[in-house]
């Protein structure tokens, strides 16, 4: 039931934190006050045109008090009276504005300026080609006509706001992150005189991971990954025994290994801290490397095509996660155990942190282990690092050599009733 509306009234409304509100207008009937989960207002007109029911959106609140509101709201309604859609006239009268926007002004212009000058040439090229995907796909649909200098903090509050009420907060906050830096390069560039961005706070709070394989998950999954076979296969068997990041492992390339593939070094340009990488390879690496197939004429480890390293890992984990569940599914029926062989949710990231953790429980020092994972930061920080120079080879190489030699005695040990033991946490 509609209810009059005050300027009292509306400030004070609460959002429902699940659902998106509507709360018509007694005094005007049409006009609602529009209450999105994140506790953004608007203020909109719902009306019929040509038999069919029709919204137009008069603006954001408080840009918009109620007053301003009811009397956009009856212009509105007016020119439905005379037999017109208001809807249509407005969306033409932005259609015709847009058309005298300058073309270098406009915010898909100055946009691939961006990706082409600062993107591309002065980022990793993943980050690169995220920043890219979501100007294309989430901002450029709604400001790409626009005139870059027209954006306003209330522009990229609705652009955040519209992420997250299609449940991808986390999404949102990635695309702060890109919509930020463009402005602010629009600011060095004299393109702009302030940010729109500004004081806007990452809208979802993100939980870091802690996910730890078990021993028993760690088994299952050296097993499937020797059922999966090449090229994913191994390459799950040396982010296992390397530690190293996914997109590291899966872009290595023979040229980086030395001629006695005892080490492996990973270049800047392909490290998230942009530091010269070097990894001691133990005799198992050596025996994941050697039985994998080498396609001529290709420098890449991992590999279908013979020009980029593997991809679709969704696919392939899929596969994995099928594997490890037959394994599992067997060995508990072999043990004539009752015990449930499902296996809770992981990702390929785990497995990094899952060997960090391993070998800290097999007492490797922390500083080694980090310098394993080529962290900057940490035990060795500021001017210790400055002075400290010594790249641990040796002790990682031992360190290494142990974790490897812990999963080989893992993986010939297979008591089935341990199959789902409780993870390990850091």
């Amino acid at each position: 039931m509609a209810k009059t509306l005050t300027a009292q009234s509306v400030e004070k409304l609460k959002p429902n934190s699940t659902k998106r509100l509507e709360l018509p207008d007694a005094v005007l009937p049409g006009l609602y006050l529009v209450i999105q989960p994140s506790g953004a207002k608007s203020w909109a007109v719902r009306y019929r045109h040509g038999g069919k029911s029709r919204k137009l959106t008069l603006g954001p609140y408080p840009a918009l008090d109620l007053a301003v509101a009811r009397e956009r709201g009856r212009d509105a309604l007016q020119t439905l009276a005379l037999g017109r859609d208001p809807g249509r006239e407005k969306t033409e009268a932005s259609r015709r504005a847009r058309d005298k926007v300058p073309e270098q002004d406009q915010v898909s212009a100055v946009v691939n300026n961006f990706i082409e000058r600062h993107a591309r040439p002065k980022t990793k090229e993943r980050s690169a080609e995220e920043a890219e995907r979501i100007f294309r796909k989430h901002v450029l649909p709604a400001w790409g006509q626009a005139r870059v200098q027209d954006i306003t903090r209330r522009d990229v509050l609705g652009l955040l706001d519209r992420l997250v009420d299609s449940g991808r907060p986390v999404l949102a906050n990635r695309t702060l992150a890109h919509v930020r830096k463009f402005f602010n390069w629009c600011l060095d560039r004299s393109i702009l005189d302030a940010s729109p961005c500004a004081r806007i706070a990452a809208p979802s709070v993100e939980k870091s991971r802690d996910r730890v394989l078990s021993d028993a998950e760690l088994r299952l999954v050296w097993q499937a990954a020797k059922g999966v076979g090449p090229p994913f296969g191994p390459f799950v068997e040396l982010l296992v025994l390397t530690g190293q990041r996914r997109d590291e492992v899966a872009g290595m390339r023979w040229s980086e290994l030395n001629a006695e593939a005892t080490a492996w070094t990973i270049p800047g340009e392909r490290t998230k801290n942009s530091e010269t990488h070097n990894v001691p390879l133990t005799d198992a690496g050596q025996a994941v490397l050697n039985g994998i197939p080498r396609l001529a004429g290709s420098d890449l480890v991992f590999t279908t095509t013979g020009t980029t390293p593997i991809s679709g890992y969704s696919n392939a984990k899929e596969r994995l996660d099928s594997t490890m569940l037959k394994i599992a599914s067997d060995e508990v029926s072999a043990s004539g155990s009752p015990q449930n062989s499902a296996i809770p949710p992981w990702r390929l990231h785990d497995i990094r942190r899952t060997a960090a953790s391993g070998m800290a429980r097999l007492g490797t020092p922390i500083h080694i282990i980090e310098a394993i994972l080529n962290h900057r930061s940490g035990q060795v920080s500021g001017v210790a690092a400055i002075y400290n120079r010594h790249n641990y080879f040796p002790e990682k190489r031992k360190a290494l050599e142990a974790w490897a030699d812990f999963v080989a005695a893992l993986v010939t040990d297979q008591p089935a009733r341990n199959i789902i033991a409780p993870p390990h946490r850091r």
